[in-house]
């Protein structure tokens, strides 16, 4: 089934259970997942972008990377949505957990398939470099994606910032990086997530390479 499908029936469930859960208990408590779920679509519609006339010339391509590489903690950031999870006595918390499971599940395909897309736009801009460092540009991305999710969710900037209010930004970025030691809980989150956005990609596309070892 083409991605585009399973994306589609993926919203659609979740749009379901929203709606049902709405009703049920009166309460719009998780309505925010539509506006993750979009701001976690963005990056893949960049990402599409790579392959269309835009990216012909210099400028575009360096407008449309920094844009996709300025929202793609948006995709992984969903997951972090688990701390909503709780027991209230208006919906049974399984049901949420399933709702937030297939939020974070549909942010991170996303996520996932951006990223195919640009390992495919830089593999044609630096074949050479591409070639022989993929899995480590690849990791790259997921740390300055982590640790746009931690600068998201602990510190609560969001992508916009970088226009209204820049310096600020900045400023709390470099403070981070010039004092590592005394931001340990930045670190920490950082590197965790790193660690499990890297294990789930690569372990999505070792069971791609399984497929056609048993076909």
């Amino acid at each position: 089934m083409p991605f585009s499908r399973c994306l589609f029936a993926c919203f659609a469930f979740i749009a379901a259970m929203l709606t049902a859960r709405l009703i049920y208990s009166g309460s719009a408590h998780f309505l925010f997942l539509i506006w993750n779920l979009f701001l976690a679509w963005v990056p893949y519609a960049i990402s599409i972008l790579f392959r269309s006339k835009l990216a012909g010339n210099k400028g575009g391509r360096l407008l449309l990377f920094g844009s996709w590489l300025l929202f793609f903690h948006n995709a992984l950031y969903i997951i972090t949505d688990i701390i909503h999870l709780k027991e209230t006595g208006l919906v049974p918390i399984w049901y949420d957990a399933v709702l937030l499971f297939t939020a974070s599940f549909a942010g991170l395909a996303m996520g996932f398939a951006s990223l195919i897309n640009a390992e495919l736009f830089i593999g044609r801009l630096f074949p050479r470099l591409s070639k022989g460092y993929s899995p480590m540009i690849i990791i790259l991305f997921f740390f300055l994606g982590a640790f746009g999710v931690y600068l998201g969710r602990f510190e609560r900037w969001n992508s916009w910032n970088i226009i209204n209010d820049p310096s600020a930004l900045l400023q709390n970025i470099v403070i981070k990086f010039t004092a590592p030691f005394e931001h340990v809980r930045t670190w920490g989150v950082t590197g965790l997530l790193t660690a499990l956005y890297t294990i789930f990609f690569f372990s999505l596309r070792s069971f791609r390479g399984l497929e056609m070892q048993e076909g």
